[in-house]
C-alpha cells in the first residue's frame, strides 16, 4: 500500500476498494445484459442501445476508474500512462457514441420519424455533442503546449469537472433510455429496477471518486 492508503482506515480502503470493483462488475455486466437484449447485427436499431451503452456504460466508465486510487485495474503505472489510456478509452467511447447516433438517425429516417422528440433523444444529443468536446479538449492535458497560458493544474481541474458532468449526463441518458418503449417492453418488474440501478449507483461512484480526489487536492494546497 502508499503511504497515503496506510494513512487511512482500513475500513475506509476497503469499502472504497470494494465500491470500486463492484462498479467495474455493474458496468460490465449492465452492458453484457443490453448486448444479450438488443442483440445487435439483428436489425438496424439494435446497434443504438448497444453501442450507446457500451460508450457510456463501460468505456466511459472504465476511463475515469483507470484513476480510481483504490481499484484502478492500472494502479501501479505511471500517471501519464493511465492519461493515455484514458484518453484511448474516451476515444472508443467517442466512437461507440456517434456510430450510435447514426445508426438510430438513419432508421428514423427510414421508418419516416422525428427526431429528437422525447428527453432521451435530446439529451442523448447533448451527451455525444459534450462528450466529443471533452475528447478534443483533454489534447491540451496530453499536450501542454497547445493551451498556451494556462496552468495545467487549472486544465486538469476544469478537465475533471467538466468530465464528471458528462458523465453525468451520459448517465442520465442511459437512464431514460430504461424508459423507453422499446425497453420497457422487453423488461419489467424487479429486472428493470436492478437495471436501472446500474448507471445510478456507477455515478455515484464516479461522482465520490472524483469529488474526493479535488478535495484531496485541495487539503494539500492548505
Amino acid at each position: 500500500m502508499s503511504s497515503r492508503h496506510e494513512s487511512e482506515p482500513k475500513l475506509y480502503y476497503y469499502s472504497r476498494t470494494l465500491c470500486g470493483i463492484c462498479t467495474h462488475v455493474t458496468c460490465a455486466v449492465f452492458t453484457g445484459f443490453i448486448t444479450v437484449l438488443s442483440k445487435p447485427g439483428s436489425s438496424l436499431f439494435s446497434w443504438h442501445p448497444f453501442l450507446m451503452t457500451l460508450a457510456f456504460s463501460f468505456f466511459m466508465t472504465e476511463a475515469i476508474l483507470l484513476f480510481n486510487p483504490h481499484s484502478s485495474p492500472v494502479g501501479k503505472l505511471k500517471h501519464k500512462t493511465k492519461g493515455r489510456l484514458h484518453w484511448i478509452l474516451q476515444c472508443l467511447c467517442v466512437f461507440c457514441a456517434i456510430v450510435g447516433l447514426i445508426a438510430i438517425a438513419y432508421n428514423k429516417n427510414l421508418n419516416e420519424k422525428p427526431h429528437f422528440t422525447s428527453w432521451h433523444g435530446l439529451i442523448g444529443l447533448v451527451t455525444v455533442i459534450v462528450v466529443v468536446l471533452q475528447s478534443l479538449g483533454a489534447l491540451s492535458l496530453l499536450y501542454p503546449k497547445l493551451a498556451k497560458g494556462w496552468s495545467l493544474a487549472k486544465l486538469k481541474r476544469y478537465h475533471a469537472t467538466s468530465g464528471l458532468l458528462t458523465y453525468l449526463l451520459g448517465s442520465i441518458s442511459l437512464f431514460l433510455g430504461l424508459c423507453s418503449a422499446w425497453f420497457s417492453s422487453n423488461v419489467s418488474g424487479y429486472v428493470w429496477y436492478l437495471a436501472a440501478l446500474c448507471p445510478i449507483l456507477c455515478a455515484l461512484v464516479i461522482m465520490s471518486q472524483v469529488t474526493n480526489a479535488y478535495m484531496a487536492k485541495k487539503r494539500q494546497q492548505y
